[in-house]
């Protein structure tokens, strides 16, 4: 199998950074309002969600209207999935729909899908913990988005947990939470975080051997 540029960038954030770290430099890079709520958790904590968004907007709804099919859109989005793309689905704040689930993420998964991503509910939980998928969400509940939600726009840009984000955009999680690197900045924070790693486990070392944090942050400006 040929290995993607995708595929090196992916394993490489999965086995060198973290969250923490890439919200501190887009901080630097006055990126200062990229990481999702506290709210968003990922349905299993020991699993890294490393992808590209492909968008999806929700809209509240109260009926079904005859003979109209109210997946339509979320289908389109599940079958165009691209392998390293993430879904990231915006439903608001009402709480009322869970989007994502298993059939969902066993189509996902076949596409080369690398994650999901929502400010909805998320089902289903304990086969997609067994799949491994990771799942980005704003709670857990059995609601259908059937008579209650629609996708009514993809690949548009969203606000997700009040974060926007734009397909393309590149989307990582861990047990600390989720952020949204800008595409614009992804080479030069990828590059920055790096860098930043390495200075950390130099003052890991010496913090660890006794040196005070006030000695450390003035000879290397990291904390």
């Amino acid at each position: 199998m040929t290995t993607r540029p995708d595929d090196q960038l992916f394993r490489k954030i999965r086995a060198s950074l973290y969250v923490a770290v890439i919200s501190d430099v887009l901080d630097s890079l006055g990126f200062m309002s990229q990481a999702m709520s506290p709210r968003i958790r990922p349905l299993d904590e020991e699993v890294v969600l490393v992808g590209y968004a492909r968008t999806g907007l929700y809209h509240d709804v109260y009926e079904v209207k005859d003979g109209e099919n109210p997946y339509e859109l979320e289908i389109a989005l599940v079958d165009d999935l691209k392998p390293g793309e993430v879904p990231v689905l915006g439903c608001g704040a009402t709480g009322r729909i869970a989007p994502w689930g298993e059939l969902l993420s066993t189509a996902a998964v076949a596409r080369g899908a690398t994650g999901c991503v929502t400010d909805g509910l998320v089902r289903d939980i304990r086969i997609i913990r067994k799949m491994g998928f990771p799942v980005f969400h704003g709670g857990i509940g059995p609601l259908d988005t059937r008579g209650r939600g629609k996708l009514v726009e993809m690949d548009v840009p969203i606000e997700c947990d009040g974060v926007r984000v734009r397909s393309g955009d590149l989307m990582f999680g861990d047990a600390d939470g989720l952020i949204v690197i800008p595409c614009e900045v992804q080479d030069e924070t990828i590059a920055k975080a790096l860098e930043k790693v390495s200075a950390e486990n130099v003052t890991r070392e010496e913090l660890a051997k006794g040196a005070k944090l006030k000695d450390i942050y003035d000879k290397y400006g990291v904390l």
